[in-house]
């Protein structure tokens, strides 16, 4: 393992030598290697969600290429490197794990943090976990502002890292901590009605039509549904990516049945709508004997241990 990663590193470094390396690795840095490293992480979620073991394997070894593009990178520009990547992580992991690591633990301020003798359910881990966090982040911002202290209703700007429904999705959590929120799903409903209304509004205009303000409208019509999503229990981003995954493989079936009849491209739209309507037909048909089939064997099993008991019983009398 650890003669591998050397020899990883050393293979990415060979790739960045200046004279020697790849021309388009030479030429990346942080900011043009951004997109790659998204795309990355989004292939190896859809190699996990498909339970692709090699695949997921790969993947993971794509998304470590780009974690060793960026430190290499910043070590060339004497920023950090792959050591103190890995140091930064190593120490915050321990920090915020009192409960695993306390007698380990020899940070001056560590020890009103100790959890000692106490086993944890996963949801006060958690909950330490961001009272630590808090923590670290106060005491950062007392190193940049001295004599100011952090609004507990501040939004922070780190929200607009993630990905935007998440980021609409996580903007949201924190209002609702702050009592700035709808009390229920109709009410977010009828605000999702109301953003709608507005960008129809703004389609309408014959004159004047703005292409920015039908965007910032379309903006404010996407994020009051992120908030229908979270007031209905549901995270949009992985609301959305299932209606993708839906879309694809409704679409596969469609080109299926009508692979042996005209070419797709010289369809109708309404010969098209047909195809469409065919697949979702044949797509729920195929879920519902899979449903029924689940059914009839969880009523075997429990069939089976009902008879495993009764004969138990008998013995026992």
């Amino acid at each position: 393992m650890n003669s591998e990663f050397k020899r990883l590193l050393n293979v990415i470094e060979s790739l960045r030598h200046p004279v020697t390396g790849c021309p388009w690795d030479l030429k990346q840095n942080h900011h043009t290697l951004l997109k790659f490293l998204i795309e990355e992480c989004y292939e190896y979620i859809y190699a996990v969600e498909n339970n692709d073991i090699p695949k997921m394997q790969e993947e993971l070894g794509d998304v470590l290429l780009q974690v060793i593009l960026h430190a290499t990178i910043a070590k060339e520009n004497n920023s950090f490197d792959m050591e103190k990547v890995c140091k930064t992580l190593a120490d915050k992991l321990v920090y915020r794990h009192p409960h695993v690591f306390a007698k380990k633990l020899l940070h001056k301020n560590s020890k009103a943090d100790l959890i000692k003798g106490k086993k944890l359910t996963p949801d006060e881990v958690l909950i330490n976990w961001e009272k630590l966090k808090s923590k670290e982040g106060s005491k950062v911002s007392k190193v940049k502002e001295v004599n100011k202290s952090p609004s507990p209703f501040e939004i922070d700007e780190s929200y607009l890292s993630f990905p935007s429904l998440y980021s609409a999705y996580k903007i949201g959590k924190k209002t609702k901590q702050i009592a700035f929120d709808w009390d229920s799903p109709t009410q977010v409903l009828t605000k999702v009605e109301e953003e709608l209304g507005e960008l129809k509004d703004e389609l309408k205009k014959k004159k004047n039509k703005s292409p920015e303000k039908i965007q910032e409208e379309m903006g404010d019509l996407l994020f009051s549904v992120a908030q229908l999503c979270r007031h209905l229990n549901f995270e949009p981003e992985e609301t959305l990516r299932s209606a993708n995954k839906k879309f694809i493989k409704r679409f596969k079936t469609m080109l299926q049945i009508n692979s042996e009849a005209t070419d797709f491209d010289k369809l109708s739209i309404e010969e098209k709508e047909k195809l469409w309507e065919m697949a979702k037909n044949k797509i729920n048909k195929s879920n519902n004997k899979i449903k029924s089939k689940s059914k009839s064997k969880s009523k075997n099993k429990s069939k089976s241990k009902n008879k495993i008991y009764a004969k138990k019983l008998k013995i026992k009398k």
